[in-house]
């Protein structure tokens, strides 16, 4: 009974200690736990009770109800006493706001195709070229009759692209159409780069996406020939992706183009790993035909075209082994750039 006594009054003696030690509202929740929690001081004096006839619940009852009211009291005017030093500080913070200070924003950066196109820009400036542009829903003929692709290609089937009702309008399956308009709006020499989405209706997997940013280019002056073709894409690719990358050149066919090569590079997303051949370009010499639905003539003038995938080219440049983060909105990704 005696050493009841006692424990209330450390108790008490204790908890005007360590609410008085009390600087923060965190750390008076930890002592009202410690005093008044499930498994705290308090229970443990109460449960003692227990123990105790009834005249010793009657001196010692009103001994633990007043304890604990006094632990209540004394944590609530804590309480109260850290809101008003808080709604304090909050005012003078008002009082002395600096209006000529700059706010702080989280900043942001360029995404990767931004990035690459830019550089992409920049290179092919230097070289003499201008940037156009053109509309993402096309015609039929723009699209693929001015280019020389057969009615009977399989481009033009529903499986690969995205028609409109009535099948004379799509979304544009490259950025070839936008030599057409420039070879119909404008006379030789000319000399443009046309970045921009384009789309094909593939399955989405880690190398392939319905929506793929592509960039086309062409050149057509007078006596123009494959020697500049070459020596074109060499030096933008070199540019881009350093002096050491090694490339190769090999014949290919494409509708538009006569002859046609395609252009790879030898490279390995893993370096653990040997690298590979990777297709980077398509590119030749306008085919005749194409000079001709744009209103040129292919006996006084010839040119070149090249087109290659934005996507493959920022993947290889940034090391990206997955086509899909690229339009997954990752902040930890994209705050990489």
């Amino acid at each position: 009974m005696k050493d009841l006594k006692t424990r209330i009054a450390q108790a008490h003696s204790d908890f005007s200690k360590e609410l008085h030690a009390c600087i923060n509202e965190q750390a008076l929740e930890i002592v009202r736990i410690k005093y008044l929690g499930r498994q705290g001081i308090l229970t443990d004096l109460m449960s003692g009770l227990s123990e105790l006839n009834a005249e010793e619940k009657k001196v010692f009852g009103p001994l633990l109800n007043e304890l604990k009211k006094n632990i209540q009291d004394g944590i609530m005017q804590a309480k109260a006493e850290f809101a008003h030093q808080q709604k304090e500080a909050e005012a003078a913070k008002k009082a002395h706001f600096d209006v000529t200070a700059q706010p702080f924003y989280p900043q942001g950066s360029l995404h990767p195709y931004t990035r690459i196109t830019q550089e992409i820009e920049d290179i092919f400036i230097s070289m003499g070229f201008a940037v156009a542009d053109g509309p993402e829903l096309e015609t039929e003929f723009n699209n693929f009759t001015g280019l020389n692709i057969p009615a009977d290609h399989p481009a033009r089937d529903e499986a690969d692209t995205f028609w409109l009702p009535g099948f004379t309008h799509l979304l544009r399956t490259h950025t070839s159409p936008v030599q057409i308009r420039t070879m119909q709006s404008q006379k030789p020499p000319l000399a443009i780069i046309v970045p921009g989405r384009t789309f094909r209706n593939e399955a989405t997997d880690a190398t392939h996406d319905f929506m793929f940013m592509q960039l086309e280019g062409i050149y057509i002056d007078k006596n123009i020939s494959i020697s500049n073709l070459r020596a074109t894409i060499n030096i933008f690719l070199k540019k881009l992706l350093g002096d050491t990358i090694e490339l190769r050149f090999r014949p290919g066919f494409f509708p538009f183009v006569e002859p046609g090569i395609e252009v790879d590079a030898l490279y390995s997303f893993d370096k653990n790993k040997p690298a590979k051949w990777l297709e980077l370009m398509g590119a030749g010499m306008i085919h005749p035909n194409v000079l001709r639905h744009g209103g040129i003539d292919p006996e006084i003038y010839s040119g070149f075209a090249f087109g290659m995938g934005l996507t493959r080219l920022a993947m290889l440049k940034y090391n990206i082994s997955d086509i899909r983060i690229m339009h997954s909105s990752n902040t930890k990704f994209l705050s990489q750039f």
